[in-house]
């Protein structure tokens, strides 16, 4: 009599794939439709054996979707039961090439880029819903909002050219003199001879000026 195989004995599934984007300002989300259940899906598939799960991220995207992409942060797993067997997805964060550079695998139907909202209501199963909800709104955000240009600090305004007033302490009044103070002011002495002097340099004096300055001498 033959023994019945224990389930619970089997080795759990491990896949892996990725939130694959298209796009930096708009980005749009790929959703694959697989042909024999036609389910929405993201893109996702089995490890090979001796394959790496980031490795089999890649290779999945890129024959689910047609596109080369480039793997960045990883964002979480999904862990569910499989035909009776636990399985585990581990999800990368892709951006996608702009143009297809292969074709599509035969156990995918389509291909669709669609907007985060759309992409939700797209998939099929519930689980891949939420989980694309909550990883696709956190870096489709940060993607989207424009980078801060950061001050170098080595680069170092110029200042503003002081003047040489200075101004008075808070609390203190400046009195600034009125006209009459001004005009009690003494005008400096100037010598006569200095200024019969400006009047007469390069010319000969007239006739007035200089019995005027005969007077002054005496």
């Amino acid at each position: 009599m033959k023994k019945k195989k224990n389930k619970s004995r089997r080795p759990p599934i491990e896949a892996a794939g990725g939130i694959v984007l298209r796009g930096r300002v708009r980005p749009l989300f790929a959703v694959v439709q697989l042909s024999r259940q036609k389910t929405w899906v993201l893109p996702k598939g089995k490890l090979n054996r001796n394959e790496t799960a980031l490795a089999a991220a890649r290779r999945e995207a890129i024959e689910e979707t047609g596109h080369d992409v480039e793997v960045h942060e990883f964002l979480g797993s999904l862990v569910y039961e499989s035909s009776g067997r636990p399985k585990t997805v581990r999800f990368w964060r892709m951006q996608a090439s702009g143009r297809p550079v292969a074709k599509l695998m035969r156990d995918v139907r389509a291909v669709r880029w669609l907007s985060l909202a759309q992409a939700i209501a797209r998939l099929t199963h519930e689980r891949e819903k939420q989980f694309l909800e909550k990883a696709g709104r956190r870096f489709a955000r940060e993607i989207s909002l424009p980078k801060r240009k950061t001050r170098n600090p080595a680069i170092s305004r110029p200042k503003k050219a002081t003047t040489a007033r200075k101004r008075a302490p808070a609390g203190s009044s400046v009195k600034r003199p009125n006209n009459a103070q001004r005009a009690e002011v003494p005008a400096p002495d100037v010598p006569a001879a200095s200024v019969f002097h400006s009047l007469t340099v390069g010319r000969k004096p007239p006739a007035l000026v200089r019995k005027i300055w005969a007077l002054l001498r005496r």
